[in-house]
């Protein structure tokens, strides 16, 4: 035998005997495998944070998958969560006691709130009210 010929007989046997083909594992999906961190979102002037915490996966009606993050206002030692509201965008601080923060739902904006960051209270804002 000549030695091309062993050698395409040894990769024949090879490819014959190396067991079921290996694929590449799936990407991992960022929108639901790891959550994210807390994420500082803004600040006032008198020192009251606000940060981007719980999170939750959501898919669109177009089918389009994204992370709806919930509230925290933080000062000092003390952390308010802001009950029910999910975000996909970043608040607004509108003075030193209010932000406006867009509800979203299945990876939508919906309504827009007033949060007071004393009590963490959010409360729909209605059309052309100031706040």
């Amino acid at each position: 035998m000549t030695h091309r010929r062993v050698w395409y007989i040894g990769l024949a046997a090879l490819l014959a005997c190396g067991g079921p083909t290996r694929q590449k594992p799936a990407a991992a999906d960022s929108v639901t495998d790891v959550p994210p961190t807390d994420s500082l979102a803004l600040t006032n002037t008198a020192g009251v944070e606000i940060w981007f915490t719980l999170a939750r996966a959501a898919t669109g009606a177009d089918h389009r998958r994204c992370v709806e993050r919930g509230l925290e206002i933080r000062e000092g030692g003390k952390r308010v969560q802001i009950p029910l509201l999910y975000t996909g965008a970043p608040p607004v601080l509108l003075n030193d006691s209010t932000m406006r923060a867009i509800l979203w739902t299945h990876c939508q904006p919906g309504d827009a709130y007033l949060v007071n960051l004393r009590t963490g209270h959010p409360v729909r804002e209605r059309a052309g009210a100031a706040p």
